[in-house]
């Protein structure tokens, strides 16, 4: 499903944020990266996701060289692959129902078929009761759960999250965390950055230090 080899990335004016890194990725695997602040995690998320390009080495998914993709080719293969990130990305000025609708209407599904398909996401997270109301009315757990819900509804075979558990209460972060363990259930591939390892038991880890993949 993915495979890096010998992948580096430097930002000016010249940081080295991933070396000479090489791991795969199985179908249907669920992996947790680890490592200390600014080792490289939410990096190697991106370049998955070809949101960032390799300096050096390549980045397959699917059989796929990302970091090659043209521009055009982009949101196809976003299309295939959910993501969670730190920030959330949530737009406040829409409902919970039109947060998740986003990612639907711009990949043209047809209305009914995509309010379907968000009801469907939006009650496997919990929140079928609250699609009208404003992500500011959520808890912070909500909104996790909301971003789960939008990177989810495309029904993509790899999701990705970069520290979807940090910041909530200890209940609430084990209540997002069942949530991945279940679509990992059902086959789908995931991939988490996180300092929580008790909430993902039985995950293979992989291991950062200042960019470079521990044995």
């Amino acid at each position: 499903m993915i495979r890096f080899d010998r992948v580096a990335k430097r930002y000016p004016p010249g940081l080295d944020a991933l070396s000479d890194l090489s791991f795969e990725v199985e179908e249907r695997e669920m992996v947790v990266v680890n490592g200390h602040s600014g080792a490289g995690k939410s990096t190697l998320l991106k370049l998955i996701a070809a949101v960032e390009k390799p300096t050096a080495g390549a980045v397959l998914v699917g059989g796929q060289n990302v970091g090659g993709l043209a521009r055009a080719a982009l949101p196809y293969l976003r299309r295939r692959i959910g993501m969670v990130f730190q920030d959330q990305k949530l737009l406040f000025d829409r409902n919970v129902f039109e947060n998740v609708m986003l990612p639907l209407a711009i990949a043209g599904f047809p209305p009914r078929e995509a309010a379907q398909r968000v009801r469907a996401a939006l009650d496997k997270v919990g929140l079928a009761s609250r699609e009208k109301a404003l992500p500011v009315m959520l808890s912070g757990g909500e909104q996790q759960r909301l971003a789960i819900a939008r990177a989810v509804v495309n029904r993509p075979s790899l999701l990705l999250a970069d520290e979807p558990t940090a910041h909530l209460d200890s209940e609430t972060a084990a209540d997002v965390a069942r949530i991945f363990h279940e679509f990992h259930y059902v086959g789908v591939t995931i991939l988490i950055a996180t300092y929580a390892n008790e909430l993902f038991s039985g995950a293979r880890r992989l291991q950062l230090d200042h960019g470079r993949l521990l044995p």
